[in-house]
């Protein structure tokens, strides 16, 4: 039985390892190199990427001027 727990153990410890690992190499995946952030910022004339923010405003404005134009658009089916 003392076998038996330590093979568990030795394996539950090797698949953390193993989850980490990916997990670390995820998680540099997700973040671009300086170089790459400085290179695309002087690209673009060095304007900054927009605020989620402001995209979020902007969407909403989008979706509620579609809503106004859908219902004038019924209200004047039904005329």
């Amino acid at each position: 039985m003392t076998m038996r727990a330590a093979f568990s153990l030795l394996a539950l410890v090797i698949v953390a390892a193993i989850v980490l690992s990916l997990a670390k190499k995820q998680a540099t995946a997700l973040k671009p190199p300086a170089s790459a952030a400085s290179a695309s910022a002087n690209a673009t004339g060095g304007a900054a990427l927009p605020q989620p923010r402001a995209v979020g405003e902007q969407v909403q404005g989008s979706v509620d001027d579609a809503a106004r134009r859908a219902a004038e658009a019924a209200s004047e089916a039904t005329r």
